[in-house]
């Protein structure tokens, strides 16, 4: 009998969803969502993915977290994210799916640090914002299968469509002013994503941002109710369970993977931060 670990989704690329229709069009993919869909393995995608959900129900797990689905959403999804979901019959919805380099072009268009969209992944939309974007959602549509598309009206259309979901999310997310009143946040989180396996002190990152390692523990727990450790141990769990349910990897390659030299200090690590074993959270269903 195969072990679970060898059932895990690898990573998944855009031209995995092309069919001979779209080749052409391989920077991005519209796709209509219609009645249940479940996705009972989490998996992983290379590319950036915008939901947009007219009526709906269901859950949608992005990096172990539960989001209900609801009427009148938009959820965000960025490379390396692990998700899952179970859509509930008579479902309507719109899918995005876009390359990085096309992504890159138009992301200066979302207005916070892209780790706010991390962590509010759903964004609840009035009917009025969703209106203007179920307009250029449908706009893109049409303008993918003419014969004269023109790829710069896409992504001008992909523009509008990141400004409106920044200017309801000005309204939703609670720790915006982080973002705009202390921009050393920002840059400590930017800084972590880059450097986490390789760099686990606070006082490596306080280096870079010119500060010390005692107020950067300050501002952390001043914005964001945490300190600076504990920020930087988030991201290396995440990262970790990302690994262990989307790749194949033993708990000791994962390890060293993630900077750590010795594999039961990694799960013992693990274990304190979630409770649980790498091996038993990748054989969690």
């Amino acid at each position: 009998m195969q072990s679970k670990k060898n059932e895990h989704i690898p990573l998944l690329g855009l031209q995995e969803f092309q069919t001979d229709q779209n080749k052409s069009k391989e920077q991005l993919l519209f796709n209509e969502l219609h009645g249940e869909r479940h996705i009972h393995t989490p998996h992983q995608h290379d590319f950036f993915i915008v939901v947009l959900f007219d009526q709906a129900k269901g859950v949608h797990n992005i990096d172990f977290v539960d989001y209900k689905i609801g009427n009148h959403q938009i959820h965000l999804l960025f490379p390396g994210q692990v998700h899952k979901w179970n859509i509930e019959p008579d479902t309507t919805g719109y899918q995005l799916m876009i390359e990085r380099d096309f992504f890159e072009r138009f992301s200066s268009s979302f207005r916070f640090s892209f780790a706010e969209y991390h962590n509010h992944p759903v964004i609840q939309l009035d009917s009025d914002s969703f209106q203007l974007i179920h307009y250029e959602f449908e706009a893109i549509k049409n303008e993918l299968t003419a014969k004269d598309a023109l790829h710069e009206l896409i992504l001008s259309r992909t523009a509008v469509i990141a400004s409106i979901i920044s200017k309801t999310a000005a309204k939703i997310f609670t720790d915006q002013d982080v973002f705009q009143t202390e921009p050393r946040i920002v840059k400590f989180q930017e800084l972590i994503d880059v450097f986490f396996k390789e760099e686990k002190l606070v006082s490596t990152y306080a280096a870079k941002l010119h500060i010390s390692a005692n107020y950067l523990n300050i501002l952390c727990k001043k914005y964001l109710k945490i300190s600076a450790t504990q920020l930087i141990q988030q991201r290396i769990v995440l990262e970790a369970k990302r690994l262990l349910k989307s790749t194949t990897l033993s708990v000791k390659e994962i390890a060293f993977d993630l900077g750590f030299i010795d594999h039961a200090y990694f799960s013992n690590f693990f274990k304190t931060q979630t409770g649980t074993s790498p091996s038993d959270f990748r054989d969690q269903l």
